[in-house]
């Protein structure tokens, strides 16, 4: 991360009249910040090196590998972003609704459905001391519980420049269709529970299944792969509401071409970029959950290869379109299996 880069951050501002952020390059912290003078009041008395002043030294530390691998996924981030966006829209509060919000730490984590977020968030309750033990025993359902973690949308627009100036800021991506396929999964084929087939589920089939059974229109309890595809290329969906959170583009959730992000985690190396930013907040010690790396990245894989087998090229060119900017963002090339030829 060259000096250059470090001296730009972004600047959140309130325009009169309007409830809009207007996001623009703007001086950041380059200095240890000791006391509550950037970081929360958690702080306040332990002269401590904040995570963004951590990375920036390892970024001066040639030695350091996995600093070079951020800094050349951030420098991948900033050049797409330039290549692929134009004049984009101001981004409102909530806008920043994904964003979480770690004061005891100088943390902001923008979640990404899919993308080991569950695990994220019990890191994040046992670093702020709201759990203790192993954040694997806490249950999803505490972990995705309203108001557990706060969000950078909840702040002032004062408070917000504060925090995207001084705090450390980071997501984890997926290969976008891995992730669709995921989500297809865990919430349509064999959820947790019947509330995303009530409410999805039941509406997928009422709209594509023409002479559905009652039961399925009722239950959407068995919606297929290719209609969940449909249901996303359909016009209509969108126009009626954005789309949920587990099938929305990861740069529609976090806007990374306007919030700028210190570390670009990625699914496909999790075990090492978790440490990473752990080992920055000053917890190298706390264990991130999650199966290990090569057993769920090859799961991952298969699950994606097995379902996008049957949808044609058609579709399977029109649904990488849908998804085209978090490849080229991201640095995801175009998946093997897919036939878009």
């Amino acid at each position: 991360m060259g000096r250059r880069c470090w001296r730009q951050r972004v600047l959140a501002a309130a325009c009169l009249g309007a409830a809009l952020l207007l996001l623009c390059a703007a001086p950041r912290t380059l200095r240890p910040v000791f006391g509550n003078r950037a970081l929360g009041s958690s702080w306040l008395g332990r002269e401590r090196r904040s995570p963004l002043q951590k990375l920036y030294d390892l970024d001066q530390d040639p030695r350091s590998t996995l600093a070079e691998v951020h800094r050349r996924r951030r420098d991948l981030l900033s050049s797409a972003c330039s290549r692929h966006t134009r004049r984009q829209r101001l981004l409102q509060p909530e806008d920043l609704r994904h964003v979480l919000v770690d004061d005891a730490h100088g943390l902001l984590y923008c979640y990404v459905p899919k993308v080991a977020c569950t695990n994220w968030k019990r890191v994040l309750l046992a670093l702020s001391g709201q759990t203790r033990g192993d954040p694997r025993a806490i249950p999803a359902h505490e972990a995705h519980a309203p108001g557990r973690l706060p969000s950078l949308a909840d702040f002032s627009p004062a408070e917000i420049n504060r925090r995207l100036r001084a705090y450390l800021t980071f997501l984890f991506v997926r290969e976008p269709f891995e992730r669709l396929a995921s989500a297809y999964r865990n919430k349509l084929a064999r959820p947790y529970s019947a509330a995303f087939q009530r409410r999805y589920g039941a509406r997928i089939v009422q709209r594509l299944r023409p002479r559905a059974l009652p039961d399925a229109r009722a239950r959407g309890h068995d919606v297929r792969f290719a209609e969940f595809l449909a249901y996303l290329l359909d016009p209509r969906t969108r126009r009626d509401e954005p789309f949920n959170e587990h099938w929305e583009r990861a740069h529609a959730l976090c806007h990374p071409c306007r919030l700028r992000y210190d570390v670009v985690g990625k699914f496909e190396t999790l075990a090492e970029d978790a440490a990473f930013v752990l080992g920055l907040a000053g917890a190298p010690d706390l264990s991130f959950p999650g199966p290990p790396r090569p057993r769920g990245a090859a799961a991952s894989r298969d699950l994606a290869v097995r379902l996008f087998r049957d949808i044609s090229p058609f579709y399977q060119r029109r649904l990488f379109d849908l998804y085209k900017m978090d490849f080229l963002l991201f640095n995801y090339s175009t998946p093997s299996y897919l036939r878009l030829h």
